[in-house]
């Protein structure tokens, strides 16, 4: 090994959107940093690269946010997308501090703009990243090396030393021994390590993809989770969405994700209904999607809207399959044409009148049809028809370290002395099941930044 040489105040093991927040509010505290990013430069950045926006709370307009959306109904939206499986004050922390951590973004070389067509629902809720999360990850990198912090990329750590509950120093999988007064893990989840995801869900696991970063494969926080650090979250529980089956194995990103299930039928491969595809508007309900496809034959299914539905949500990376008739789309899908045409049937047939809005919930519901769909149940009888294959796309998972209020990591025997934890590591603490859009960006921010300044405050 090489000479530990003299100590850091803070060492971050990460690189993501958590990682570079702990990294700027420790150097702005007098802290030497260190953060080391496990990804070559050009990866740098985890799933943060791959992000598109940020949900705030905010008391009148905001930046790029219009209205009112109060801490009250933030924590009910949240309540209702994970059932109530969330740490009530550790959510309630990272929905009030989301206020003021907008404007540190843009202090700090974030910029945003407003929602765009297919995204209007969110303008009150969601502020986007101009040139996207590949341009907030660009912008924190460079305030951190106008800072001064030392970047190490390609440095992934294989350990990270406790002893007698304090932190030591980290070993590097080079063998390289790195010191620090106090370290903060940012590291994100396990998703990408797909033996560890079939252990967890079984082999069907082995059918998903897995559209975030793959140098999330979990190294980090096993080691901590060995060494006695307490774990939250299920590890069958994880941002899990419907996405295009034909993306990558990996790294696919937000484009591979599918919008259009609100206005579609989704069908398993025997062409049969399974959800409503209705539930709730799909910012609060898109993440659902992806278990509902883990649990079906063969993880997979298959959207079909027609030509009515064209434009009214985000269009695909990739073209869909078209057709002049839902039987013919059905074959070139790959399953059975006559039984997906029988099932487009029964549900036109179940559609009732109503006034459609495809931005909020309308009411415009199925009659008699098992299950319902009970909004935008228009019918789909407008050539051509469409259709998608969907798989489940795993963002990131939910199995994490617990945390305090002040993002300290928690044992058995009680806080380790000088170890912090932000973003996916540590977001099991609130998102115990399901999703809510852009809460991902608004754990990370928060806690990044307060387990940089109590890193610093400790080191210093």
């Amino acid at each position: 090994m090489t000479d530990p040489g003299t100590p850091w105040d803070v060492a971050i093991v990460g690189g993501g959107n958590a990682a570079l927040c702990a990294a700027i509010e420790a150097a702005e505290a007098g802290a030497r940093v260190i953060l080391l990013e496990a990804a070559p430069r050009h990866m740098r950045g985890g799933n943060s690269r791959h992000t598109r926006n940020f949900r705030c709370m905010h008391q009148g307009p905001l930046s790029v946010l219009t209205d009112t959306y109060g801490e009250d109904e933030y924590y009910d939206d949240l309540i209702r997308v994970t059932g109530g499986k969330t740490e009530p004050e550790l959510a309630r922390l990272a929905i009030r501090e989301s206020e003021s951590a907008l404007p540190w973004m843009e202090s700090h070389g974030v910029r945003f703009q407003p929602s765009l067509s297919g995204t209007l629902s969110l303008g009150r809720t969601n502020a986007f990243f101009l040139g996207g999360g590949k341009a907030l990850v660009n912008a924190y990198y460079a305030t951190v090396e106008d800072l001064g912090v030392t970047i190490r990329y390609e440095a992934k750590v294989a350990h990270v030393h406790i002893e007698s509950g304090a932190f030591r120093w980290l070993e590097l999988e080079s063998g390289e021994r790195i010191v620090a007064r106090a370290v903060v893990l940012a590291s994100g989840g396990f998703q990408a390590d797909l033996d560890w995801l079939a252990r967890a869900w079984g082999p069907a696991a082995r059918n998903f993809l897995i559209r975030g970063t793959p140098w999330n494969r979990g190294e980090v926080l096993r080691d901590m989770l060995d060494q006695g650090a307490e774990s939250v979250g299920d590890p069958t529980q994880c941002h899990a969405v419907a996405i295009d089956g034909r993306a990558p194995k990996f790294d696919g990103g937000i484009v591979t994700r599918l919008d259009c299930v609100p206005f579609s039928v989704v069908v398993n491969r025997d062409g049969a209904r399974f959800h409503d595809e209705g539930q709730d508007v799909w910012p609060k309900r898109y993440a659902i999607w992806g278990r509902l496809v883990a649990a079906q034959p063969d993880q997979v299914a298959y959207a079909v809207i027609d030509a009515k539905a064209r434009g009214l949500f985000m269009p695909s990376v990739f073209p869909p399959e078209t057709a002049d008739t839902v039987e013919e789309l059905g074959t070139r899908l790959g399953i059975d044409g006559a039984h997906l045409a029988a099932t487009v049937d029964a549900y036109n047939a179940a559609c009732r009148p109503g006034t459609f809005h495809p931005t909020e919930l309308d009411g415009v519901a199925t009659e008699g049809l098992e299950p319902p769909k009970t909004n935008w149940a228009r019918p789909i009888d407008t050539p051509p028809y469409y259709g998608y294959t969907l798989r489940p796309g795993v963002t990131f998972t939910y199995l994490g370290l617990k945390v305090s209020p002040r993002a300290q990591v928690q044992s058995g025997h009680g806080p380790l002395t000088n170890v912090w934890a932000a973003g996916e590591i540590m977001a099991g603490s609130i998102l115990g099941q399901g999703y809510l859009a852009g809460f991902g960006m608004t754990i990370g921010t928060v806690f990044g930044r307060i387990a940089g300044q109590e890193a610093a405050a400790h080191a210093l």
